[in-house]
């Protein structure tokens, strides 16, 4: 049987928020089989528990934030989309995830610190069997038209594919790899994926700040573009990092299903939005999806059996 898994033991990190720029303190601790993910707004008087689903998705501008049952006016937390992603990258099913602010610390902006955080507690096997989220037939999400065209499909695969390709028009972006495929079967999510930063281009920053966003942005946390080149002084880690950052971002907000998607994932100019529209729009269609186990580890995909190795 393919088990679910959780922490061996609990791990802490603290940093600051991207947008909001507050010291937040972050504890990922071990939950029981099927409990799924749950962050709790541990620094309100009475503690909030926020499951991780589609419904409790509340705003998707600049990152992906969670709230109880997806209510704009109660507790929420921002930017879970990179913890989500190393989350799924390492084959996580159970965590309890207690937060001290209302956004995840960006760390150093990639998904890579809070891999070696899960990695570094310990991968448990548990007495249950691992749920996936099967696609059965293609759904897609489209807007704009021209050069303002973007879209984002899911179709059936026997194992999790991702294809995404970026079009910004900006000398820098278009020096580096514009499309990447990335296939869990082949690929190593933490060499391939899990190290690409965000980005941000200096002439939006101003505009970002004076909304309050962005506030805790920095070279240490971030790519950041003026209008010709690359400002990081150690320049790129990938030479695609832009696009793969793409890709770490789209695991993450698909991952708010609550469980690991077999389906191929392909995408043209798409965001926090328009993937939180796409899984939408999957999980109406009740033909579209199944959940599935498998009692037989020998006939789950390539590469969903296997724990990550340790670093």
């Amino acid at each position: 049987m393919l088990q679910q898994r959780t922490l061996q033991s609990l791990t802490r990190a603290v940093g600051v928020g991207l947008h909001s720029g507050q010291k937040v303190e972050l504890t990922l601790r071990p939950a029981a089989p099927d409990t799924g993910l749950v962050f709790r707004r541990i620094d309100l008087p009475q503690p909030v528990d926020i499951p991780v689903t589609p419904e409790s998705v509340c705003d998707t501008r600049m990152a992906t934030t969670i709230s109880p049952g997806g209510d704009p006016g109660a507790p929420k937390v921002q930017t879970i989309e990179h913890l989500l992603s190393a989350i799924a990258g390492l084959g996580l099913d159970n965590l309890y995830i207690d937060i001290t602010a209302d956004e995840v610390p960006i760390l150093d902006g990639s998904a890579a610190s809070f891999v070696f955080l899960l990695q570094s507690a310990g991968i448990a096997l548990q007495n249950a069997p691992k749920k996936f989220l099967r696609v059965k037939k293609a759904v897609e999400i489209r807007e704009g038209e021209g050069r303002t065209l973007k879209w984002a499909r899911l179709a059936p695969h026997h194992g999790y594919r991702l294809g995404f390709e970026i079009e910004f028009g900006h000398p820098a972006v278009d020096a580096t790899g514009q499309r990447v495929v990335f296939d869990f079967a082949t690929g190593r999510y933490k060499q391939d994926i899990a190290r690409a930063r965000t980005f941000g281009f200096t002439k939006d920053v101003e505009m970002m700040r004076s909304r309050g966003l962005s506030l805790g942005g920095s070279m240490d946390n971030a790519i950041v573009v003026d209008d010709y080149r690359v400002l990081n002084a150690e320049g790129l880690r990938y030479d695609d990092e832009f696009v793969k950052h793409k890709i770490l971002d789209a695991i993450g907000d698909l991952h708010v299903c609550g469980k690991p998607l077999l389906a191929d994932y392909t995408a043209f100019k798409s965001g926090h939005a328009l993937n939180n529209k796409l899984l939408r729009k999957l999980l109406a269609d009740k033909s579209a999806w199944e959940i599935v186990t498998f009692q037989d580890e020998k006939l789950a995909p390539q590469g969903m059996a296997e724990l990550a190795p340790a670093w």
